[in-house]
């Protein structure tokens, strides 16, 4: 008897248009010798749609034996979805809700990484935006410019700028704000080379499998914009993840000692922040050491995506990798 899993794909993030991509390739490649393929459509008002009529998240949860998540940003890897599924009951892949809010606060994750001996660039985190000004003075005093100023909750880089003086540093802080961002953290700016390194459960006899980290090259050295701001060019930026524009190097350009500690902290940041079945995290290497960044609950699955690029680096075919998920998922 085949399995029926469903596919949730969209959302009401600004990562809608990527979501349905990574949806539409975890549907194309799950074999249809094994499962019975559900396409779970969520608008950006956050209504569940299947075969094309809107429907309660209860009505069709009830007709899945499990569930894959191609969801990005809010609703998708804050934990709101997960607590849906595991209110019905529903098996599904990747972090459960806990796990999923844990990573995606990116201030949470930096506490958990600095208690478990990870290196994390200097922030200060401002949690209101009538907060906005006495923070940008205190970065201005604090740290070297340019500074990296990004929203706690959400993903693929969305809403990050890289920004050097009082004025554009205020005015990027307040701008998320105004956004709808649930807090602001602003970081060093390090320089060094890019990695990310993607980990995955129970896979090669291993109980944590770290997949070779991939070196990430943005298409162009920084220049200023002016105003205070930098290209967005200079940095792994979302115009940059997913316009084709990257170099991304697997495995990269790194030395037998950075491979193993960045492969070592990827498996660090999967069971320190409570995660399960496969996660991607994101570093810097710079003069000083390995930085960890983030870690990405629900990674990207299309075809600019790193995660697939690394389980092809060493021979892990997509379509296996998925029914791989839903046997986590399941078991």
């Amino acid at each position: 008897m085949q399995t029926v899993v469903g596919v949730l794909r969209g959302g009401p993030s600004r990562e809608h248009e990527v979501s349905l991509k990574t949806g539409a390739a975890i549907l194309a490649n799950l074999p249809e010798e094994k499962y019975i393929t559900r396409d779970i459509y969520i608008d950006r008002q956050g209504e569940w749609h299947d075969r094309g009529r809107a429907v309660s998240p209860e009505r069709v949860l009830r007709q899945l034996d499990a569930v894959l998540i191609g969801l990005h940003g809010e609703y998708g890897e804050d934990g709101e979805v997960q607590k849906l599924l595991e209110r019905y009951g529903v098996p599904y892949a990747g972090a459960d809700s806990f796990g999923s809010y844990l990573a995606m606060h990116k201030v949470m994750a930096k506490s958990h990484a600095k208690e478990a001996g990870a290196r994390t660039p200097d922030s200060r985190y401002i949690e209101r935006a009538e907060d906005c000004a006495t923070g940008a003075g205190e970065v201005i005093r604090s740290f070297h410019q340019p500074v990296v100023v990004k929203p706690v909750g959400w993903g693929s880089s969305v809403g990050v700028s890289i920004v050097s003086g009082y004025a554009p540093v205020q005015k990027a802080i307040g701008a998320l704000f105004v956004d709808g961002a649930p807090g602001v953290l602003v970081e060093e700016y390090l320089r060094g080379k890019e990695a990310t390194v993607g980990v995955v459960e129970n896979m090669r006899g291993e109980k944590l499998y770290a997949l070779p980290p991939i070196e990430i090259i943005p298409p162009s050295g920084s220049r200023s914009l002016g105003e205070g701001s930098l290209d967005e060019n200079s940095f792994f930026s979302y115009e940059n993840k997913y316009s084709g524009k990257t170099r991304e190097i697997c495995p990269g350009n790194f030395s037998r000692v950075e491979s193993e500690e960045l492969r070592r902290l990827a498996k660090l940041m999967h069971h320190t922040l409570h995660l399960r079945h496969y996660s991607r995290s994101d570093f810097i290497i710079t003069p000083k050491g390995i930085y960890y960044l983030e870690t990405n609950t629900l990674p990207g699955l299309t075809g600019e995506s790193l995660l697939p690029k690394s389980l092809a680096a060493v021979g892990v075919r997509f379509p296996d990798f998925l029914s791989h998920l839903v046997n986590l998922a399941m078991a």
